[in-house]
């Protein structure tokens, strides 16, 4: 007994090659066939009720009479028995798990008669019970020759033992039997491996992936460091410190929190094991979001994911942690207990309470631009030569996981258009994939004008460029360079447009969003501004979130309305209006996403909020010049006739930009109700009713 219960793992010289799978699981249990019949055979010696046919369903008087004269059972170990021999896969089990001796004869006697089926009816004759065609906690020990009523081996069944917290063996949950009666399971999965099968667990169908390790070029510098402390952590484990004889050591166990859902953090996760040479057994909770939220039991996941990734030699990658915090901290602490390596995600920040030992590595996920664009590279394949592929994704965040897809969707688009495949594709596809859902709050704009439509000096046009390239250079900036402050400040792009009305403000919001290939989502006031006291902060932390979530560029038209100054407190509407104002100031520090800002008066805005802005950028009044080009350009497509005076009447009337558009078009509805082309005086008309509009005095030629 002494062999069985205090032995380590098993080890020792292999004997002849084994020629499938499941041969070495076979040999043991012909093994084991042959302790059973002897333990029969034994048994049945002078049992007067061996032929009865009841028996095992009625207890006789000459059946009592036989139990209370029966000699103790044979306690010596039969060498025959070959416990010490193993090889193949039980050899592997023993080691990821921890097993002694005696665990493994329990494990291969309760499987038995779910792989031949010569032991259950002699399972039931062992038990007395024909209906009992298991092996009992009683049987399992017997067999091994011990004794239900020594405690060191009945100890090998009790819940913190390797063999029920692996998964491996389960044990009836009858409360009226006896701990001894207790009927011995093995899950179908532990046994299909042991077989030579290694099809996931089917309660983990459809939320499971199982991905070896292969060629990665071009490796994430995080992923690579976090590679190589798993090794570190693996070689250390192959010492003194590793996994004992309980087959738990202290893995690396690592929060990775991703700036948004679906941002890279499972590809990098996966990737950091590949690079220790562990196959990642990846684990999408998404998948039992609806039983998380309905209170279903986390331990059940956890259990079979660790069982699946230690009956591998894996490593698990796990997320997004469930959003109640009890079902995220069950999670955290079974899989931190497994001991397997374990590289968790989401983009919730981790708590430090949700760990048992304290030794989680929590980390912020971190993408690199020459990674990313590798990424989508490698998926375009030979028609990248052709695309500047970094220009035409640089604006988008999208995660490795929609980078295929968004491939896919472009190819689509391309052959739709009877072309190659093109950077426009790429963007629209990338503009669909991330398509937010802002319209209960905004209004969708698809750009449709350029930088060639623009009518503005040199400084605030330079500046808008600069908006473009914050925008596309700011996972390298705040990211790879480290350049973002503290204070928990996010890596969003926020600016200013300030300037008269008609001066091209939301027209140049739309040529940067045309630029980086996004959306214009305008934010309707009236739907967001609500009376009810908090009611606003709620509508905006919505169209925050959203933003933040996907690529758009947010425009916030008139934005003194809900960004203006704070006041000094008077009553309880100052106090609450100061509250949305300190809402916004600390919004705007965590947000993600792009944004612009418009105001007709500069000095309305806060200063804190003007402190917090990336660019301001002033729009100024046209000159003469500007305003002949605005006219110009407003008549390109337009017929018009040979003789237009554009110069004179640009300097006459000073108008915006907005204000000229609206003449111009006034002129083309005068000219097409003559059926005639557009004329010097259709435009002065046109001039002269924007003056009246605004109730100032026409000049006169």
């Amino acid at each position: 007994m002494a062999e069985l219960v205090e032995a380590g793992p098993i080890s020792g010289p292999l004997p002849e090659p084994l020629s499938h799978p499941g041969q070495d699981l076979l040999e043991r249990l012909d093994l084991l066939y042959g302790r059973v019949a002897g333990l029969v055979r034994h048994r049945s010696s002078g049992d007067p009720t061996a032929d009865d046919p009841l028996r095992g369903m009625v207890l006789s008087a000459e059946a009592v009479g036989h139990l209370l004269g029966r000699a103790a059972e044979p306690t010596g170990q039969d060498d025959a028995y070959g416990l010490a021999v193993t090889r193949g896969r039980l050899l592997r089990l023993t080691e990821r798990f921890g097993l002694l001796l005696l665990d493994l004869h329990i494990l291969v006697a309760a499987l038995a008669p779910d792989v031949d089926p010569r032991f259950g009816p002699l399972y039931g004759y062992l038990n007395d019970n024909v209906s009992q065609q298991r092996a009992t906690v009683n049987l399992a020990l017997d067999l091994a020759g011990l004794a239900a009523h020594q405690a060191v081996a009945r100890a090998r069944l009790y819940p913190d033992a390797p063999l029920l917290t692996g998964g491996l063996v389960t044990l009836d949950d009858e409360p009226a039997k006896p701990f001894p009666a207790k009927a011995l399971r093995v899950p179908e999965r532990v046994i299909g491996h042991l077989l030579g099968d290694d099809t996931p667990d089917a309660a983990l169908l459809g939320s499971v992936e199982v991905l070896t390790p292969g060629p990665r070029p071009g490796l994430h510098p995080q992923a690579a460091r976090l590679g190589r402390l798993l090794r570190d952590d693996l070689r250390d484990g192959a010492g003194h410190d590793g996994p004992g004889h309980d087959g738990v050591g202290h893995p690396v166990v690592v929060h990775l929190h991703e700036s948004r859902p679906g941002a890279g953090a499972r590809e990098l996760a996966a990737a950091a094991l590949h690079d220790a040479g562990l196959t990642a057994v990846v684990l999408d909770l998404r998948a039992g979001a609806e039983d998380d939220q309905a209170g279903g039991d986390p331990v059940a996941p956890a259990t079979a994911i660790a069982r699946e990734a230690r009956l591998r030699g894996a490593g698990i990658v796990a997320g997004p942690l469930p959003p109640r915090p009890g079902a995220a901290a069950v999670l955290v602490r079974e899989l931190e207990r497994s001991g397997v390596p374990t590289l968790f995600y989401g983009p919730e920040p981790f708590d430090p309470a949700w760990s048992v030992t304290g030794g989680v590595l929590a980390t912020r996920a971190s993408g690199t631009e020459a990674a990313d664009v590798q990424r989508w590279i490698d998926e375009i394949g030979s028609a990248a030569a052709g695309i500047d592929v970094g220009a035409a994704i640089s604006g988008y965040r999208i995660g490795p996981a929609q980078v295929r897809a968004t491939v896919r969707a472009a190819r689509a688009l391309a052959a739709l258009d009877g072309h190659e495949l093109t950077g426009r594709h790429l963007q629209l596809a990338a503009r669909q994939r991330s398509a937010p859902m802002l319209q209960r709050h905004a209004r969708r704009i698809t750009p449709g004008v350029g930088w060639a439509d623009l009518v503005l000096p040199a400084e605030p046009l330079a500046a808008l460029r600069e908006l473009v390239v914050r925008a596309r250079q700011r996972d390298r900036v705040l990211g790879e360079w480290l350049m973002r402050s503290g204070g928990g400040r996010g890596r969003g792009v926020v600016a200013l447009f300030a300037g008269g009305s008609g001066t091209g403000k939301t027209m140049s919001a739309e040529v940067v969003a045309a630029d980086l290939g996004m959306d214009l989502y305008v934010v309707d006031l009236s739907t967001v501004v609500d009376k009810y006291i908090g009611e606003t902060e709620k509508n905006l932390e919505r169209i925050f979130s959203e933003a933040d979530r996907t690529d758009a560029v947010l425009l916030f038209d008139e934005a003194d309305a809900v960004f203006g100054k704070r006041s000094e407190v008077k009553d309880s509407h100052d106090k609450h209006a100061n509250m949305q104002s300190a809402y916004l100031l600390q919004r705007l520090e965590q947000f993600d996403g792009l944004a612009v800002l418009t105001t007709n008066l500069r000095a309305n805005i806060d200063e804190a909020f003007t402190r917090r802005l990336d660019l301001v950028v002033d729009f100024p009044f046209p000159d003469a010049d500007q305003r002949a080009r605005l006219w110009r350009h407003c008549l390109a497509v337009a017929p018009q006739a040979s003789d237009l005076e554009l110069e004179p009447l640009a300097a006459r009337f000073e108008l915006s930009g907005g204000a000229i558009h609206s003449a111009a078009v006034t002129a083309a509805y005068l000219a097409a109700g003559r059926d005639d082309v557009v004329t010097t005086a259709d435009l002065w008309t046109g001039a002269e009713r924007e003056y009246r509009k605004m109730g100032r005095l026409v000049p006169r030629p």
